[in-house]
């Protein structure tokens, strides 16, 4: 079944679509944690600069 989303993805309206992970340091702990999302390619730069 993985194979057939992946298929999606890669047509159609899912090339508009980019699957971020950012490796963030939390404030309590200090450890790092990882925020990840899907993301529209024209917000990628705005994700990895912590806008949103």
């Amino acid at each position: 079944m993985a194979k057939k989303v992946v298929a999606t993805l890669k047509t159609g309206s899912g090339k508009n679509f980019t699957k971020c992970i950012k490796m963030v340091k939390s404030e309590k702990t200090g450890a790092y944690i990882f925020k990840e999302g899907v993301i529209a390619n024209d917000q990628v730069k705005d994700f990895f600069e912590g806008k949103k």
